[in-house]
């Protein structure tokens, strides 16, 4: 008889229906008792979810237990880490996943050790690379629950990840990581149970390997175990014969084989319905949560690291700690999700918007040194992708012939008012050029910037003279300033400096200017134009066409945070009460066309009736149509107030032929799906699937800015993009879409999203590859068309910031970062570690490459995922890098590296 390994553990959401310092208290209890009960009692074993947020969280209010902690886990009665925390796998960064494993692996070393198991129990879905990056971080084991597919029949099979790489799998069947959870509940049950999950378990083993032990998880969420649970499970085995021992997880897995040979095969993302909930909905409720954790991450992974690593004298560094741990934190299952309580959710923007802010403080403190040697009249511009850039920025500089502009005209009183509005040179926000007093009017001029000295007891003493009791007039006078299209063009991973320029900006791209006529935008490179309705067609020189693009479709929504439910009567709004197309802008490098329709939306849901209310809310949806110089993707900006409650409202985009796959970019990978879900379990198989940096699909990529959700409709003719979906309960007990709660009916009016929305995205048409080439394993459409690298420049746009060197001051010569080169080659990360230059590459256009890295190195060498040592790559010498401003650079390197498609690989790089 195979033995039967019980598991005590707890699964600890850290924020969910109750806000992180409410559960915090019920950790801390249970761990102090379970911390006494192991210390007299040396048969106790326990895993602590495989996070070490909760270990962190204990700590930090009983510091004196850490040595307690470090000998139970050194000791392997203990078992913590891998995780910092147990996040959402596709609401975060391929980037983000890494770095959490990066950091739970070293905090849990610190303590002992980390417990060697990708534990991964509730996550709503796994993503495609998850086996690569387990394993390029040491890991030889996998342990998951949701999202595993039908043809799945045993508790162990090899997941395999798109490039390749497989890691031996345990599925938590029946019952997931609670099929022990009542084991020990009542005493006289227990042998009875014992015996049945003994039984359940069995029927799941690999038979091809007898003498496996079977996995009891004993627990279930924020639950300590039976103080006498080696007692009792000691008299179930003398009375039952079923075999028993207590272990960790560690000791469950150190006893099975890492071998991937003649295990059944899964390959790619686990998000089936078939053996549990995956809770798809997670994916678009409080979209504003999803919106900040993109702008956040993208702030530090792809602006604030590579300029403090390229450009920084490593003060920067703990500014950067400190933003990771907060990004983690917030990318918890429960947290990014927006499943939880409103209190939890506003604990989670904070904490996303303390990140985005560290991030940014650390671009301003590095690029702020830069700008030291640029002119106040010019603009630095940071090129944050691995190749070089041209392309439009958007500066602020004065409007020259227009004269000056009154920003205030007021009659004080008191004198003495007008001179304590002065802070040294500020005003009103600007910088005073200059001043006149006459006839008791007093008249400032102000500038963004000033070269002048300015002293305040000259403007005291010209009004010391005045007769008392009459009212002075102060006038400030501004010169005005615009915002204007400037052409730059940038170095990979470089800067540069420009100027804006007072008429046609010189280096623009000849051919490829925009032209602005009525309702068309058009630049050579596509052709936009805007109907009646409101909605757009697009084409492009190589006659790809797609028409009706953007309408709007609002529907009801009587679901929960956690899944869709349309009402049984739904209405749906489709058409627009009015239509008006404004001109905005009309320049050679950015036009753009807003178009302002009226809708009446049912003002919220009628659960009563299964419907929608009949009173209604007129809403205003503004969508801005901008086309740049050399760009071939139109930019879209959606806005509106939301003034409804329980709803969706999705963006429908028909596409230019029909598709019955769609290909989405997300954690290193993109990756493919059909036109359905594959169901089973006790919840309704809907095929909305989430999408990051763009999802594309029959000729049409749409480019995202943020986590998203998306769908193929009418049988593949159109995709709908979901805009919002506004909800008033974390979970409902009776639910269409779904058997059972998933959580507690806690009302959340705050995931009904009332409030301003706003959404950026773009349109990228491409045209058809040729059959022959997709059934040779060539690039599929969207590689070839271009996508993966509009997406990154739409994402990721050039990073700018003003000029503090005195008015005049000669343009400094740009600088160039490492670059980057190879078919499909994109890059995640470019930090600095250990002195050196670290980056982080994969193949993500999907098919075998080699990378070539050219920067100022003298040595490279291959890292796994944890930054530890691989096989020196050989590095050519080069000409000298461009002179700077302290003479000539070093010499350039070049590193060849051959990728297998999708490889995540890691290079660190030596100056």
């Amino acid at each position: 008889m195979r033995e039967l390994v019980i598991v005590p553990h707890t699964h600890w959401d850290r924020e969910w229906y109750l806000p992180f310092q409410r559960f915090r208290l019920q950790l801390v209890a249970l761990l102090d008792e379970l911390l006494d009960r192991m210390e007299r009692d040396p048969r106790q074993r326990f895993t602590l979810d495989g996070q070490m947020a909760a270990v962190d969280d204990y700590l930090e209010v009983r510091p004196e237990a850490r040595e307690r902690v470090a000998a139970l886990v050194k000791s392997g009665r203990l078992a913590i880490g891998p995780w910092d925390i147990l996040m959402d796998e596709f609401l975060c960064s391929g980037e983000q996943l890494v770095r959490n494993l990066e950091r739970g692996i070293r905090r849990a070393g610190d303590l002992g050790a980390a417990m060697p198991v990708g534990y991964l129990p509730d996550m709503f879905g796994h993503a495609a690379q998850m086996p690569q990056i387990l394993r390029g971080a040491g890991l030889a084991h996998a342990c998951v629950y949701r999202g595993v597919p039908a043809r799945v029949a045993t508790d162990t099979f090899a997941w395999v990840a798109p490039d390749g790489t497989a890691i031996r799998t345990r599925f938590l069947a029946d019952g997931g990581y609670g099929n022990a959870a009542g084991l020990l509940e009542d005493p006289e049950l227990t042998d009875e149970r014992t015996v049945a999950l003994a039984e359940r378990m069995g029927r799941w083993a690999l038979p091809g390997e007898p003498e496996s032990p079977l996995l009891g998880m004993y627990g279930s969420d924020h639950t300590a175990p039976a103080a006498d649970a080696p007692e009792r499970l000691a008299a179930t085995t003398a009375r039952t014969g079923v075999p028993t021992r207590l272990a960790t997880l560690a000791e469950f897995f150190e006893a099975l084989p890492t071998t991937v040979a003649g295990l059944p095969e899964i390959h790619g993302e686990l998000r089936s319905h078939a053996r549990s909930n995956i809770l798809p909905g997670v994916l678009s409720v409080r979209p504003a949560l999803k919106q900040a954790m993109a702008r956040a991450e993208r702030t530090v992974e792809r602006y604030a690291e590579p300029l403090a690593a390229l450009y920084g004298d490593g003060s920067e560094r703990r500014f950067l700690d400190l933003a990771w741990r907060q990004l983690i934190s917030v990318s918890c299952h429960d947290s990014v999700t927006g499943c939880g309580c409103d209190e939890t959710a506003q604990q989670v923007a904070a904490r996303m918007a303390e990140a985005e802010q560290l991030g940014r403080a650390v671009c301003d403190l590095v690029g702020g040194r830069l700008a030291r040697s640029v002119p106040r009249e010019a603009h630095l511009v940071f090129n944050p992708s691995p190749w070089p850039r041209s392309g439009v920025v958007f500066l602020d500089a004065p409007a020259p012939g227009e004269g000056l502009e009154v920003l205030a005209d007021d009659l004080l009183a008191e004198p003495g008012l007008a001179l304590a509005r002065v802070h040294g040179t500020e005003l009103y926000g600007q910088h005073v050029t200059g001043w006149s007093y006459a006839e008791d009017v007093l008249t400032f001029t102000v500038a963004a910037h000033t070269d002048v000295p300015f002293d305040v007891a000259e403007v005291r003493a010209a009004l010391a003279g005045r007769a008392a009791g009459r009212p002075l007039r102060v006038r400030i006078l501004a010169v005005p300033r615009r915002t204007v299209p400037v052409w730059a063009e940038v170095p990979a991973l470089g800067h540069a400096a420009v100027r804006p320029e007072a008429k046609s900006p010189a280096g623009a791209p000849p051919r490829h200017d925009v032209r602005a006529e009525g309702r068309v935008l058009d630049n050579g490179l596509l052709r936009v134009a805007v109907d009646a309705a409101g909605e757009l067609s697009l084409r492009t020189p190589e006659g790809v066409v797609v028409q009706g693009l953007g309408a709007l479709v609002d529907g009801g929504d009587l679901g929960d945070s956690y899944n869709y439910a349309p009402p049984a009567a739904d209405v749906r709004v489709e058409r627009p009460h009015s239509v008006r197309v404004v001109p905005l802008a009309s320049h050679p490098l950015a036009s753009s066309l807003e178009v302002i329709r009226t809708y009446d939306w049912p003002a919220a849901g009628d659960f009563a009736a299964n419907g929608r209310s009949a009173e209604t809310r007129r809403v205003t949806v503004r969508t801005r149509v901008e086309l740049r110089a050399a760009e071939r993707f139109a930019r879209l900006t959606l806005s509106f107030d939301n003034p409804c409650d329980d709803h969706r409202l999705r963006l429908r985009l028909p596409l230019p032929r029909r598709a019955h796959r769609s290909f989405a970019e997300g954690q290193f990978a993109v990756t493919e799906r059909g036109l359905d879900a594959e169901g089973g379990f006790g919840e309704k198989p809907l095929p909305t699937f989430p999408a990051s940096g763009f999802v594309a699909a029959g000729g049409l990529a749409v480019l995202l800015t943020e986590y998203s959700e998306y769908e193929l409709t009418s049988g593949g003719a159109e995709l709908s993009l979901t805009v919002l979906r506004a909800v008033g309960a974390l979970s409902r007990n009776r639910h269409a879409y779904r058997d059972e709660p998933a959580g507690p009916q806690v009302p959340t009016p705050g995931a009904q999203s009332r409030g301003e929305r706003r959404v950026e995205l773009a349109l990228l048409p491409y045209p058809e590859g040729p059959a022959k080439d997709a059934a040779e394993g060539g690039p599929a459409d969207w590689a070839a068309g271009g996508v993966l690298r509009a997406a990154e420049e739409f994402r990721h746009g050039l990073f700018t910031l003003p000029g503090t060197a005195p008015t005049g001051t000669a343009l400094p010569p740009p600088a160039a970062g490492p670059a980057v080169t190879g078919e499909g080659v994109v890059v995640s990360s470019v930090r600095e570690r250990e002195g050196c230059v670290e980056v982080r590459l994969i193949a993500e256009g999907g098919v075998a490459a080699t990378a070539r890295l050219s920067g100022d190195f003298t040595a490279a060498r291959r890292v796994d995922l944890l930054g530890r040592p691989g096989e020196e790559l050989p590095v050519a010498a080069g000409p000298l890098s461009a002179e700077g401003p302290e003479g000539p650079g070093g010499p350039r390197g070049t590193v060849s590296l051959p990728m297998r498609p999708w490889e995540i690989a890691t290079v660190r790089l030596s100056r």
